[in-house]
């Protein structure tokens, strides 16, 4: 028997796996409102350089040496102790790295002084002659339209190193919001059809920190990064109505929705909390239709096919990501979280044992993927609107790990940046001769932060919430070099 569909148990109905991504993306910004304080407005506060940001993220700690910081020296050298070479001794200075490391996991981990050859050739690539391991020839193509930073550090030798990558943070430290959702609290939507800030891949495992990479923590649930899958069958399944709801039946239930609302505005007209939770579904209403086209890649060229690499297994899956990440930012949104090697722990790059199966592995599936999404966004005039981060939570040790891999080392690991006002076809920074520490131009995770921001028109002190205070080396310094 049908009961009467009153409006406490419509609401409920109209909820029920809704909440969690729709009240995501639009609970009303007054969250923080306090005397005197109003929180962003969305508007950036000088002229941007970028609109978008695509975040490639190698979950497991991709190898420097091996991908954008070659050192011939790992040759030269190969077998023997760093104490029997003519490199400085500094280099293994106990003091340094006891104060340079903060870990969750008291495991022990020792310095690897055997060195280790490199696994893969590489040579000079583009008109910038930038040197490039020859795992990622597709993404060497492109290197002049790259900036590349060789002088990352952090100082989690574990792997909370990929959550602290994301908020600034050590994982000691607790939760804090991440890059993604201080780009969502800023900045006002493109398009009110999309969340602002998706995310893509298999996240993080909760060994290191699990979807709190993705998440904003005090700035609240609205700021947190929505996932989708890429399947173009089902990529949103926790927002589509039950299956026995016809869509005319759903349009007709947000009418009536509507009707009483106008109601209930008569008799509460200060119920924020209200008007905000039915902008939450009407949103979920709207994306029932958006993100399924995002996900119709029927709708491109075989050629555009073929740049992704959606023609060829090893590359299709993440080809089909990048492709989706690409349609998500020419339909307005602003961060899209790209995941590489989710794999339930510490993830598929973490190759403490034939490194070079593992590298060319998981090189083989995301090179040529990414160039495609290069090019692409090129062709396309979205390269000078979009900034493209690839990155790692640290490097691998130049020294041998169980004979054929290399240990986790955040001392000096590489990360690059394209497009939205980055230079192209340069180097910045520098390790040493055997890729051990950063030696020139150092730089803390969060200088990635706090460059995405400015290139987005945001200065982060002025994203503050009161009673958060934040450390300056969280926030970062926008790193000038690489800007154009």
């Amino acid at each position: 028997m049908n009961q009467p569909l009153n409006r406490r148990r419509f609401l409920f109905r109209l909820g029920s796996g809704l909440t969690g991504v729709a009240l995501a993306s639009l609970v009303a910004r007054d969250t923080f409102a306090s005397s005197g304080w109003q929180p962003p407005d969305g508007k950036p506060h000088f002229r941007p350089k970028a609109k978008s940001v695509i975040w490639l993220f190698m979950i497991g700690g991709a190898s420097h040496v091996e991908t954008f910081d070659p050192k011939p020296a790992l040759n030269k050298y190969a077998g023997k102790s760093i104490a029997d070479t003519p490199l400085p001794r500094e280099i293994l200075d106990p003091s340094f790295i006891k104060d340079n490391i903060r870990t969750l996991v008291l495991d022990g981990r020792k310095v690897r002084t055997k060195l280790f050859p490199l696994q893969v050739g590489y040579r000079k690539r583009g008109q910038s002659g930038i040197e490039v391991s020859d795992w990622f020839p597709h993404v060497g193509d492109c290197i002049d339209d790259i900036a590349v930073i060789r002088s990352m550090w952090t100082d989690d030798i574990d792997h909370g190193a990929q959550l602290q990558f994301h908020t600034g943070r050590n994982r000691l430290d607790g939760f804090f919001p991440t890059i993604g959702s201080w780009v969502h609290y800023g900045l006002g939507s493109l398009n009110e059809n999309l969340p602002q800030f998706v995310v893509l891949g298999r996240p993080i495992a909760d060994c290191c920190g699990g979807n709190e990479a993705h998440r904003a923590n005090y700035l609240g649930p609205q700021h947190d990064g929505v996932p989708l899958a890429v399947d173009p069958s089902n990529p949103l399944p926790f927002v589509r109505p039950e299956k026995a709801v016809f869509l005319e039946e759903q349009s007709s239930e947000f009418r009536l929705l509507r009707q009483l609302s106008r109601l209930s505005a008569e008799q509460y007209p200060d119920d924020d909390d209200l008007r905000a939770r039915i902008k939450s579904y009407e949103l979920a209403f709207r994306m029932q239709s958006a993100v399924p086209d995002v996900f119709r890649f029927g709708e491109e060229n075989a050629e555009t096919h073929r740049l992704y690499g959606l023609d060829e297994a090893t590359t299709r899956p993440f080809g089909q990501t990048l492709l989706a990440a690409r349609r998500l930012v020419e339909r307005g949104v602003r961060f899209v979280q790209v995941y590489h090697g989710g794999t339930g722990n510490a993830g598929a790059w973490d190759a403490h044992s034939n490194l070079k199966t593992n590298h060319s592995r998981n090189c083989a599936q995301v090179d040529k993927p990414i160039a495609g999404l290069l090019k692409d966004l090129k062709q396309r005039g979205l390269l000078d609107e979009t900034i493209v981060v690839w990155a790692t939570e640290f490097g691998r040790t130049p020294g041998a790990e169980r004979s054929n891999g290399r240990d986790h080392h955040p001392f000096g690991f590489s990360v690059w940046m394209a497009g939205g006002g980055i230079k192209g076809g340069i180097v910045h920074g520098a390790t040493d001769e055997i890729g051990f520490h950063a030696v020139e131009n150092r730089h803390y995770v969060s200088d990635i932060h706090a460059t995405l921001l400015h290139q987005l028109g945001l200065d982060p002190h002025r994203l503050a919430v009161p009673g958060r205070k934040r450390l300056e080396f969280e926030i970062g310094k926008p790193i000038r070099e690489i800007l154009s």
